[in-house]
């Protein structure tokens, strides 16, 4: 018989996953991820079918975790600046503190080994941001860009921000706030 699924040997392989990828990128061996799970590699195995699907699986809950931070309190009656501005914060001040995390999303999310279902899946959790963005495009208070196009341009303005906010801790708000700067004049008309 086969024994039960533990949710915490399941977190681990997680957390060692997230850690070893934004080391040593995603070529980085199951038996690394694995030992620093303090598993063994077949019961990484039991709990993720393939490396691949290990993958997918890490790329959905960072996804999923970045929108119930960015979202948490979303002031849904704010303006769109500030609410933009809620968001912004929330993505820099969540990938300050886990910049594990962040490149381990950032190799994933150029991989060919993440599925587009996934890639789909993760984006979807986005939809009602995309929904603002495609409103306010409508009514002319935002630049005619694809909500793809606004997306890149706020990772890459925030990746720039958090690097010196990590770099520099003392004048973080200060790169913040530019960075919300750089971001709004790029999309706001």
């Amino acid at each position: 018989m086969a024994r039960p699924r533990s949710e915490d040997k399941r977190n681990a392989i997680l957390a060692a996953a997230i850690d070893v990828i934004a080391g040593q990128g995603l070529g980085a061996p199951t038996s690394r991820i694995a030992k620093l799970a303090g598993v063994a590699e077949g019961t990484l195995f039991t709990y993720f079918d393939t490396k691949d699907d290990l993958l997918n699986q890490i790329y959905l809950e960072l996804k999923a975790e970045m929108r119930e931070v960015m979202m948490a309190q979303y002031p849904k009656a704010g303006t769109l600046q500030t609410r933009a501005r809620h968001v912004w914060q929330r993505f820099v001040e969540w990938g300050v503190a886990h910049p594990a995390k962040r490149r381990a999303l950032a190799q994933l999310s150029v991989s060919e080994r993440v599925s587009a279902q996934a890639k789909a899946t993760g984006m979807q959790a986005f939809a009602d941001v995309n929904l603002l963005v495609q409103e306010s495009i409508a009514k002319g208070v935002l630049r005619d860009h694809p909500p793809a196009f606004i997306s890149a341009i706020m990772s890459a303005l925030a990746e720039t921000t958090m690097d010196f906010m990590t770099r520099d801790p003392d004048h973080a708000d200060r790169y913040r706030n530019a960075g919300f700067e750089a971001f709004w004049n790029a999309i706001s008309k």
